[in-house]
Order: C-alpha cells, then structure tokens, then sequence
C-alpha cells in the first residue's frame, strides 16, 4: 500500500518542479530521504515508495533446519516411548547427541509452531509449594507402593525406593501384594547396597508402619529393622499426600513409561520391564529439579548421609507358621523353645524378629505385632508378655 506522504513528496519534485532541498523543508523530512524516495518511483513506479518491511533480510540467529527437524523428531520419539518430552529434556538429549541446542524457549516455539504441544489446564504455580529436598544423597529415602495390571487384568503392586536428593531410583519390584517380611527384605538389600539413609519418608501402610494401628509402644518388622541402624522413621500426615510429592510425580513418569509398551502377560514379565525403566530413569532421563543431570550422576557427585540416630546391635530374623496350639518354635543357646503366641493365630505366617533374648512376632500379611517374648534360657515353654 502506498503511503500518500510519500508519493506527495515524489509529485512535488517530479510535477512542481521542486528541487529536493526544497521538498525536504516543505515536508519535514531530510533531503535524504526524498532523494531516495524520488529515485525509487523512478525504478518502480508507486510501489517503490511503499513503505518497506524493517525486519532484517537475514536472520543470523535463526535455528537451523536440520536442528528444528531434530527437536520436532525427538519429541515424537521421545513421546512415543513414554518419556519426558519438554524443551528441557530436548535440549539434553541434542547436547547428548553433540548438536547445538537451542534455548528452551526456542524449543518451545518450535513446539508450537509445529502444533506438538497440547494445552493443559493451569497449574499451581511452583512458588506456591513448600519444597523439601534433602541435601545428600542418603539424607531420606522415600518409598511408596502403586500398582499395575497384567494382560488378564490381575491387579500387581510395585514397590519403590526413591533418594530424596538424587532421584536415584534404588529399588523397584512387582509382587501379587507387598507384606511387612517383603518389605524388611527390600529394605535390608538396599542397605546392604548402598549402606543405612539417614532417615526414610513413607506413607502409614501398614508395610511401613504401625502406629496407627498398634498400641502405643509397639513397632512392626520396618520400624524395627530402621531402630536396629540408627534411621530416623518420617511418615506422612494422613490424608495429606504432598508430603511425598516427589515419589507421587515420579509414579507418574514410571506409568506413562509402561503405558508406551505391551501390558505385561506375568509378573516376571512386569519385573523385566521395571527393571529395564530403572535403568532408563537412573542413566538416560535428565532431571531438572537437579540440574539436567541423571540420578545416578546427581547420587554419585557428593559424599552420603549416614544415620545419626544411636543404632542397637544386630538384630536377625526369621519367618514361621503358627501352628494349631498357638505356638511357634525358635532355637535359642543351643535349645529348641516354644514360644506361646496364641491359639486365635494358629495358621498365621508370621515373621519373628530377634535380638538377644528379646523376640518380636508380628502378622506376615499385615505387619501388626501380635506378640513379645524376652526368652528365660531356663524354660522351653515362653510365655508371651502381657
């Protein structure tokens, strides 16, 4: 569109006879200018006093094609496989891959461009949040139990331990459903691993914990094993789930991951598939909240916590059947002895803890402690304490 302004000026030089200087004072405008103006009419007419786009005619900052094609692909992949697909982890794996990255606002405008970006409904601002981090690896451990089905529909629980600091995913295993004794065990391989945490964070399942469910006093196979270290027990307030937001997101990560692959036909199938994510998430998957490193980078860059609570010499352990008299049997100082626990748990598994001549009985399935015993080597019969 031609500006009248322009072509006015033009007119008076062309048509009055004006010379340029004069023109320029007439419109305000610098000699310059109407040179210009004057000598582009001459080329092309009244287009040529069109105003003219000011953007730059090149555009040396501008992504290149091969690397626009790469973020475009990697988000299709990367979305594809159940992963993380934002401008960050992009970013990440191009730097990965030795190519140039682009800010993550840049990738993001890709993103959009190329209508790949889906929009959510807004969400509590990040600042709103009380965040809790540990600053060690081994500071705090959180663990928590979700689930997932088989091909049949058959509903499996899986367990996870997760380092607070790191994101180190330490453990994930499948079982049917998760019993205090097969807690105890993940718990007591971890350890043997990677040495004691300073403290743990869990919800109050009865895996983890009994004390909402017990007398006061009284602790189950868990918390025994974390007195025996020296840890320090966190649980989350009930009905409050934000306390273990970091493991809650992280099960969101683990699901939309299996969500990208075949359902599971068994639970060794399952296992095999979380022990692949496990090391996709602790070596492949960047993290930003650590610095667009790994876990296991972030877990391997600093020294550990280690408990600093007073820990009680060795306990062992051991499991059992109650038998139809309401007794189990333990061997202790070279004897066999009979320990009362109760006709109304004949039948019951259970899991015995033992420490010197302290003993510890609790439900296998539910972790409640159903009885104590401190042994007299005097007597084969141990009556249970009141």
């Amino acid at each position: 569109m031609v500006k009248p302004k322009n072509l006015v000026i033009v007119r008076a030089v062309r048509e009055q006879g004006l010379s340029h200087a004069e023109a320029a004072a007439r419109f305000g405008v610098t000699r310059q200018w109407v040179h210009a103006l004057v000598t582009r009419y001459d080329t092309d007419g009244p287009d040529g006093v069109a105003p003219r786009s000011r953007a730059p005619r090149t555009r040396p900052g501008a992504t290149p094609a091969a690397i626009r094609e790469r973020v475009i692909a990697l988000r299709v992949q990367l979305t594809a496989n159940g992963a993380d697909a934002g401008p960050a982890t992009i970013a990440w794996h191009l730097e990965q891959e030795g190519r140039p990255a682009p800010s993550t606002s840049t990738i993001r405008r890709i993103l959009h461009a190329e209508g790949l970006v889906i929009p959510a409904p807004s969400k509590r601002p990040r600042s709103s949040y009380i965040r809790f981090e540990a600053d060690l690896p081994n500071e705090c451990w959180q663990a928590d139990i979700t689930h997932w089905y088989l091909t049949d529909g058959t509903r499996v629980e899986i367990l996870d331990f997760l380092d607070d600091h790191s994101r180190l995913l330490l453990d994930i295993r499948a079982a049917p459903a998760f019993t205090g004794p097969m807690v105890v065990t993940a718990m007591t391989d971890l350890i043997s691993q990677y040495g004691p945490p300073l403290s743990t964070l869990t919800d109050n399942g009865l895996v983890f914990t009994t004390r909402l469910a017990r007398h006061k006093g009284a602790r189950g196979g868990f918390e025994k094993l974390l007195a025996v270290h020296g840890i320090t027990q966190k649980n989350g307030r009930p009905g409050h789930p934000q306390t273990q937001g970091k493991i809650e997101r992280f099960h969101q990560t683990l699901k939309r991951w299996l969500t990208a692959r075949p359902h599971p036909a068994t639970i060794a199938d399952l296992q095999l598939l979380l022990t692949q994510f496990q090391t996709w998430y602790n070596t492949q998957r960047p993290h930003r909240s650590i610095g667009r490193r790994t876990p296991e980078q972030a877990y391997t860059a600093l020294p550990k916590a280690t408990p600093t609570g007073p820990a009680r010499s060795e306990w062992r352990s051991r499991t059992d059947k109650v038998d139809r008299d309401g007794k189990v049997t333990l061997r202790y100082a070279g004897k066999l002895r009979h320990l009362g626990i109760g006709k109304a748990h004949a039948g019951t598994p259970v899991l015995l803890l033992i420490h010197d001549r302290d003993v510890v009985t609790s439900n296998a399935n539910t972790g409640e402690i159903i009885a104590e015993h401190t042994i007299d080597p005097n007597r084969d019969y141990q009556p249970r304490k009141p």
